[in-house]
C-alpha cells in the first residue's frame, strides 16, 4: 500500500513549481508584449484595464478585469503606463498596500523630472513596494524574441524581498537581472534608454575630427598644390583616391590608439609603484572606449579593402595603364620587370591581407556572443597578443607601401610630409614603448605591481 501511494505521489504534478499570478496595468504595446512573454514562461496573467472587454490584441490566455479586481488577484503588479497617468492609482492605495509595484516607465528626455518615475510612484503609494525594472527592454524585442542585444535588465528597489521576486521573473523570461541597489538608482536606470551611444561619443568625434583633418590635408597636397604648380586638374580624386588614402591612415591610427592607453597605464603604475591608485579621469574614459575605437578602426580598414578592390575599375586607372602600353609601343621598347618593386608590391599586399585578417578576428571576438564563450585568458590572448601582432603587420604594410616617400624630396609638397608618414607616428611610438616594456627588467616589476606588490604601501589605504 505504501509502495503504491509513493508511486502515485511521484506521478502527481509538483504544485510548488506553479508560477504566481502577475497583474499588468496597461494594455499598450509593451504591456501586451510583456504579458505574452510571461504567459509563454508559465505565468498566469491578469490585465487591469478601464475596459474589461476582451480585445484581439490581448494575449488569448490572459484575463482582463477592472483595476481593483485585477490587483487583488496578484502580489506583483506591473505598471505599464506613463507617469502622467499615475494619478488614477491613488484611489487604489488600500488595494495596492503591500503589493509589489514594478515601474517600467521611461521619459522623453534626460532628467525630465526632479525625481525618478519610480520614486514618484513610491511617494504616491507609500504602502506599496516599488521596484524599477524592464524599462531597458523594448516591446519589439519581446515580441520578436530578438533579446540578445538587450538581455540585461536593470533592477532597483528599497525592499530586498520585492526586488528578488522581480528578479526571479526576469530570469524566468530568459533575461539577466542586474541589481543596481536602492530606488535612488532609478533615475540613472531611466536615463539609460535616452542615452545615444554613450560609449561611442568620444570615439566618433575623434574619428570624425581626424578623418576631416586628413581629408583636407590630402586635398591640399594632391589637388590644390597640383593645380597651382602643375596646372593639372585632379579634382576627381575626391571620390576614390583621397578617401582610399584617408581610410587606411585612420584604421592604423585608431588601432594604435586602442593600445596606447595601456602603455600610459603601465608607465603610470611603474612610476607610482602601485596599482591601488586611480588613473587620471581622461585615461579611465579612454580605456573604457577602446572597444569602440577598435570597431571604428575595423570599419575604416574594411572601407579601404573595398575601395582598393574597385580601383582597377576607375577611368583614371584604365587611362594610366593604356598610356603606359602606348608609350612602350611607340618607343618600341618593353619595360623589364622590376623585381624589387615586385617584391615590395607582393610584400605589402601580403602584410595587408594578414593584418586585416587579424583585424577582423579582433572585431569578432569583441562581440558579446563570442566573448561570452571564451575564458579570460583566451580573450586576453586574442585582444592583446594577436592585437599587437595586427598592429605590427598593419604598420609594416604601411612602411613597405609608403617607405619610398620618406627620403624623396618630391613627397614634401609645401614642406609638408606625406600622409603615410604622419600615419606612422602613433603606431611606431606604441610599438617602440611596448618593446621596451617587455624587457625582463621592466616587465618583472610591472607584473609584481599588477599582482599587488607596492613600492610604498601607504597608497593601499
Amino acid at each position: 500500500m505504501n509502495k503504491n501511494s509513493s508511486n502515485i505521489m511521484a506521478l502527481a504534478p509538483n504544485t510548488s513549481n506553479k508560477r504566481e499570478t502577475v497583474c499588468i496595468f496597461g494594455t499598450g504595446d509593451f504591456g501586451r508584449a510583456l504579458g505574452h512573454k510571461l504567459i509563454q514562461s508559465g505565468y498566469p496573467v491578469v490585465y487591469g484595464s478601464r475596459s474589461t472587454q476582451i480585445s484581439n490584441l490581448i494575449p488569448k490566455d490572459a484575463e482582463v478585469l477592472g483595476h481593483a479586481e485585477a490587483a487583488q488577484k496578484a502580489a506583483i503588479i506591473i505598471i505599464a503606463i506613463q507617469r502622467q497617468h499615475y494619478n488614477f492609482l491613488t484611489p487604489l492605495a488600500e488595494v495596492l498596500r503591500g503589493k509589489v509595484l514594478v515601474d517600467i516607465s521611461n521619459n522623453l528626455k534626460l532628467n525630465q523630472y526632479p525625481e525618478s518615475n519610480a520614486e514618484y510612484l513610491s511617494q504616491l503609494l507609500p504602502g506599496s513596494k516599488v521596484v524599477k525594472a524592464f524599462n531597458t527592454v523594448s516591446a519589439w524585442a519581446l515580441q520578436s524574441g530578438t533579446l540578445d542585444a538587450s538581455r540585461q535588465v536593470f533592477v532597483c528597489g528599497d525592499d530586498v524581498e520585492a526586488k528578488q521576486m522581480v528578479m526571479n521573473i526576469v530570469r524566468a523570461l530568459g533575461l539577466t537581472p542586474l541589481d543596481k541597489g536602492t530606488l535612488l538608482a532609478a533615475q540613472e536606470i531611466e536615463n539609460y534608454p535616452l542615452q545615444l551611444f554613450p560609449m561611442w561619443k568620444f570615439p566618433i568625434f575623434l574619428s570624425f575630427g581626424l578623418a576631416a583633418f586628413f581629408f583636407f590635408y590630402c586635398l591640399v597636397l594632391d589637388i590644390i598644390y597640383t593645380y597651382i604648380y602643375e596646372k593639372n586638374n585632379f579634382s576627381f580624386f575626391i571620390a576614390i583616391t583621397i578617401p582610399n588614402r584617408v581610410f587606411p591612415v585612420m584604421a592604423l591610427i585608431l588601432l594604435a590608439l586602442v593600445y596606447l592607453p595601456g602603455i600610459f597605464a603601465a608607465i603610470i603604475q611603474l612610476s607610482r609603484g602601485t596599482k591601488y591608485r586611480r588613473f587620471p579621469d581622461w585615461l579611465d574614459k579612454w580605456m573604457l572606449c577602446r572597444k569602440q575605437l577598435g570597431l571604428i578602426a575595423l570599419a575604416f580598414a574594411s572601407l579601404h579593402v573595398v575601395f582598393t578592390l574597385v580601383t582597377p575599375l576607375r577611368a583614371f586607372a584604365s587611362w594610366r595603364t593604356s598610356k603606359g602600353i602606348i608609350s612602350q609601343a611607340l618607343n618600341n621598347k618593353t619595360e623589364p620587370l622590376n623585381h624589387t618593386n615586385a617584391w615590395l608590391s607582393d610584400s605589402y599586399l601580403a602584410l595587408g591581407i594578414l593584418g586585416y585578417f587579424l583585424f577582423v578576428l579582433l572585431g569578432i571576438t569583441s562581440l558579446p556572443s563570442v566573448s561570452n564563450n571564451v575564458n579570460w585568458r583566451e580573450f586576453r590572448f586574442v585582444q592583446s597578443k594577436l592585437g599587437y601582432l595586427a598592429l605590427i603587420l598593419c604598420t609594416a604594410h604601411t612602411l613597405v607601401y609608403g617607405g619610398k616617400w620618406f627620403l624623396s624630396p618630391s613627397a614634401y609638397k609645401w614642406y609638408l610630409p606625406n600622409i603615410y608618414i604622419l600615419s606612422l607616428i602613433v603606431p611606431c611610438a606604441v610599438l617602440v614603448v611596448k618593446f621596451v616594456l617587455i624587457f625582463p627588467c621592466v616587465d618583472k616589476p610591472l607584473t609584481q605591481i599588477r599582482q599587488g606588490w607596492e613600492r610604498n604601501p601607504k597608497y593601499s589605504e
